[in-house]
Order: structure tokens, then sequence, then C-alpha cells
């Protein structure tokens, strides 16, 4: 369907560049924003170091079992004193590197791109994006 002269152009309000915002400031913004998102796939898969291993801790419970119940007292006894509850760096569990990691890391990141966000595009998101799909959107196709 063909657009009509009297349809709004461009991104919706809420991702509109404010005025005086310029092409470099956008831009600067949609790498600072960018950055933020890899950010958070870091926390993500720090966040699946600790859950996997916290599973591989608690999994070990049925090894032990098992060397148990094969009569490998022994090789369990030794298996649970060196290995089992074990802290992945000295001194901390996963939960403490990704509460670390939050605090002294993520937290201040998120708040640096929000504040800056704030100061120069009146704290719109994806206002790169939103102007990118603009220009990349093809003809007569829905917006």
């Amino acid at each position: 369907m063909n657009e009509k002269p009297d349809e709004p152009r461009g991104p919706d309000r809420s991702h509109r560049r404010p005025d005086g915002a310029t092409d470099t400031t956008v831009k600067a913004l949609g790498a600072l924003s960018e950055a933020l998102e890899t950010v958070e796939r870091a926390r993500g898969s720090l966040y699946a170091f600790h859950q996997l291993t916290g599973g591989a801790d608690l999994k070990l419970d049925e090894a032990l079992e098992h060397l148990r119940a094969g009569g490998h007292h022994a090789q369990a006894d030794r298996l649970q004193h060196d290995i089992v509850g074990r802290n992945v760096i000295p001194g901390h569990w996963t939960f403490e590197i990704v509460e670390e990691y939050n605090t002294h890391y993520y937290r201040p990141f998120a708040d640096a791109e929000a504040r800056i966000r704030r100061e120069l595009l009146e704290g719109r998101e994806h206002v790169y994006e939103a102007e990118m799909k603009e220009a990349r959107r093809t003809p007569g196709q829905t917006p």
C-alpha cells in the first residue's frame, strides 16, 4: 500500500531527534547504546557462568553418590574435600563475582549511558536506530 502525502514521516515522537541534536551526537549515542548492549550480553554470559558452575557443583552430589555406591570411598571423599563448594577464584563463589561486576562496572556504565542520553537526547532511546529504520524502510510498507 502506498503512503499518503499527509501521513507522518520519520520516527515516532519518542524516538525523534530533539531540536539541536547533531548527526555526530546521535551517532555518539548510538555507539554508546551499542556498547551498553554489549555489556548487557557480557552480563548475561556472566550469569550463565554463575548458573553453569553452580549446576556443576550440585551435579557432583550425584557423582559422589555413585562413587560411594561403587565402593570408591577414598575417591569420593577426596573429590568432596577438594572440589565440592570450592571457591572459583580465591575467596569468591560465582554469585560474588556477579555482584562485584554489577556494582563496579555494569551499574555505573548503565547509569552513565542514561545520564548522557538525558543530557543530550532528552532521555530518548534508540534515536540512531529509529533514523536508520526510516532510511532503510521499504517504500510503501507499513511504518
